[in-house]
């Protein structure tokens, strides 16, 4: 079964528009990747400020290779004109890993 990565970014209130754009600025740049089968961005609604970056993938491994080439790609690429890198719009990250063990989609008809 699939893996599970919930990328967990500590974003204050008025970075919030910040860090949503930068996602918005780079859409469609992972869904090409070996593996890669689903994407979230979600917004805490109330009691954090902790916003949640939800990947679902094949495998560890292909996780692994997204990481160690188009992810590090994108975010050494993604100096300002100037050659500095933009602050960063959270405050705060950790990775939590999942295997994904049952799984449940809408019945049809």
């Amino acid at each position: 079964m699939s893996i599970v990565k919930i990328n967990v970014l500590t974003v204050p209130a008025e970075q919030r528009g910040v860090l949503e754009q930068r996602f918005a600025s780079r859409a469609g740049a992972v869904e090409g990747s070996d593996g890669f089968e689903w994407f979230e961005l979600l917004r805490p609604v109330e009691g954090t400020d902790d916003y949640l970056v939800y990947t679902r993938w094949r495998s560890e491994e292909d996780f692994q290779k997204w990481m160690d080439g188009p992810m590090r790609s994108a975010h050494r690429d993604g100096a300002a004109a100037g050659g500095e890198r933009p602050k960063p719009a959270a405050s705060g990250s950790s990775v939590w890993s999942f295997e994904v063990v049952q799984q449940a989609a809408p019945k049809q008809g």
